[in-house]
């Protein structure tokens, strides 16, 4: 779970603007963790680059204006939540994206979806049985 009661900017790397994975507790449902990775601008970028196929460190970070210091604590988070995995071969540590992180958040959306969908479905056939409602369209 997310620190809610920290004020704005606690756990911000001085400097660079990366929250660091301390605000987020080891036992949070991996949910917790998608979405604070997502929420990030930086993360969400680099998710996206991922989605088009894999890239070194060097690659992710050369469009941003950064450390390399500083998009390794963005590539962590990411990592940690499980969006991205990482692999080494010699000295090029390169990242791929993580489909089944993916898949987590757009069930969890998709289900929130539903729900709403159904509500919405049910006030409508309600606002067509009441005779109450006037009729769309025309005058009051």
């Amino acid at each position: 779970m997310l620190d809610q009661g920290s004020s704005a900017g606690a756990g911000d790397e001085p400097g660079t603007g990366v929250r660091t994975t301390a605000n987020v507790e080891p036992r949070s449902p991996p949910l917790d963790r998608l979405f604070h990775a997502l929420a990030d601008p930086t993360r969400m970028r680099m998710v996206e680059r991922l989605c088009r196929s894999p890239a070194s460190v060097s690659q992710l970070a050369q469009p941003l204006t950064m450390s390399l210091s500083a998009v390794m604590q963005h590539l962590e988070v990411l990592e940690a939540s499980g969006l991205v995995r990482s692999e080494k071969v010699g000295r090029v540590r390169t990242y791929h994206i993580e489909t089944t992180g993916l898949r987590t958040v757009e069930r969890w959306i998709t289900e929130r979806r539903t729900g709403w969908e159904r509500r919405f479905d049910r006030l409508g056939a309600f606002l067509a049985e009441d005779p109450e409602t006037p009729p769309s369209g025309g005058n009051t």
